[in-house]
């Protein structure tokens, strides 16, 4: 049962929200895409990234968007892994990145929400492990 494994906080996995000219996007806008970081000294083994969206519409509906799950084998130490593209209009909505790995037999598990209208210009900062490109960074 999941009440019976301990949860160890997790230290030095971030996600981050990167601008990409390379990736299209529905609208024609600069595209982004989502990396999992791992600023540990030690890899990360049978990662599970599950991702989604949730939140309103300007009519105020509920909207949820599909379920992407993506499975790493290993993850290296100090390293960034590309996850997903992402579109801009999916900006007003709440994304969420669901991460789970193991560090020798130790489960690790935490999610990444990145609030609505929280992916914009004024929160770019540099990413070390991406060689200073500037992106919107969650850890």
């Amino acid at each position: 049962m999941k009440k019976d494994i301990d949860f160890d906080p997790v230290t030095g996995v971030m996600v981050a929200i990167v601008p990409d000219d390379t990736v299209a996007t529905t609208e024609g806008q600069p595209g982004w895409l989502v990396y999992l970081i791992n600023d540990n000294d030690f890899p990360l083994e049978n990662v599970i990234v599950s991702s989604n969206g949730y939140g309103t519409n300007a009519e105020g509906e509920a909207i949820r968007t599909s379920t992407l799950r993506h499975v790493l084998p290993e993850v290296q130490p100090c390293a960034a892994v590309p996850i997903e593209p992402i579109d801009p209009a999916l900006f007003h909505l709440n994304n969420q990145y669901w991460v789970s790995y193991y560090v020798d037999k130790q489960v690790f598990d935490k999610k990444f929400i990145f609030v609505p209208d929280s992916i914009v210009a004024e929160n770019l900062t540099p990413i070390v492990l991406l060689l200073g490109q500037p992106g919107i960074l969650h850890n």
